[in-house]
């Protein structure tokens, strides 16, 4: 796509609808389970808060079925027209078998070529796919398309630990510093190139090998790249993908109860990764017990955030 093509696109997004789709998938485990629903509900507040001509649709726990993502997509397929835009987000772990990714819903899991398929029936002429899973970087091949930009957590399949990028990728739809040409827009590729510094800043506190390796793809035919840029030819179409607009952002950032709600949030969830970091060292019982309170605050500050 030129140059000219893209900024058209991206001048005719204010007269467009946006469509939004959260999903997040199974946990597995209490922790997962709460974190994955609160970082969805926390981006449909960003979202809702955005302002926009957007229509969201988030799908969580036991509504993240792999039925109730056909249904929201097909009704966006209906719906859409060539201007709008569609913008996918996917929370939660995922699996990669060698031939085709998976990310683990109740019941039966959507694969990545199913929801390639469902994406293509969707007339909107500008998408994205965020997909923060674990094995994300294997959906690559499968999901990218001319006009569409996909960024995984993973640089591949078998990175299969649980990620962080969620957290990170979350972070940057609220924080201000994300939007780093100051036009009060946070741009697909302002996020990701936040995230992806917060994530490599996490494994380096943390004194740890970094187990994920975000990427992003938006050619349409690239494998997906670590650094988008003019030499890759990769970053075009996700600089000019306007993601959230700063409303959110600012009120976060001009209440200090809030600010304050986030960073305990932050400082729980970093508690509870080196807590199952270090579970092998610790007694069950402990482990258990440390747990349990960990998780009864980070839901009592979840509450509270969402108030």
């Amino acid at each position: 796509m030129k140059l000219a093509t893209v900024l058209l696109l991206l001048a005719s997004a204010g007269r467009a609808t946006t469509f939004y789709v959260t999903v997040a998938g199974l946990g597995g485990e209490p922790d997962y389970e709460q974190r994955f629903s609160g970082w969805a509900s926390e981006i449909e507040a960003i979202l809702k808060s955005s302002g926009g001509d957007a229509k969201i649709e988030t799908l969580k726990g036991a509504g993240a079925t792999r039925a109730n993502v056909r249904a929201a997509l097909e009704r966006i397929a209906h719906e859409a027209k060539p201007a709008d835009a569609l913008v996918v987000m996917l929370i939660g772990h995922g699996s990669f078998d060698g031939i085709d990714y998976k990310i683990n819903l109740p019941g039966p899991d959507l694969s990545a070529s199913e929801l390639a398929a469902l994406l293509d029936r969707v007339p909107a002429a500008r998408q994205l796919v965020v997909d923060t899973t674990s094995a994300s970087g294997g959906a690559i091949n499968t999901l990218r398309k001319e006009n569409r930009v996909v960024i995984t957590a993973t640089k591949s399949g078998t990175e299969r630990n649980a990620t962080v990028f969620a957290r990170f990728w979350v972070e940057a739809l609220r924080d201000p510093a994300a939007d780093t040409d100051k036009n009060d827009t946070i741009s697909a590729l302002e996020a990701f190139h936040y995230a992806q510094q917060k994530v490599a800043e996490y494994f380096e506190s943390q004194k740890r090998l970094a187990t994920e390796h975000p990427l992003l793809e938006d050619t349409g035919k690239g494998e997906g790249v670590r650094d988008p840029s003019a030499a890759n030819r990769e970053g075009l179409r996700a600089a000019a993908f306007p993601l959230v607009t700063l409303g959110a952002a600012s009120t976060i950032a001009n209440n200090p109860e809030k600010r304050k709600l986030l960073a305990k949030k932050d400082q729980l969830e970093q508690q509870i990764d080196l807590l199952k970091y270090n579970k092998a060292t610790i007694a069950p019982d402990e482990y258990k017990k440390k747990l349990t309170a960990l998780l009864l605050d980070l839901a009592k500050t979840q509450q509270e955030l969402d108030q």
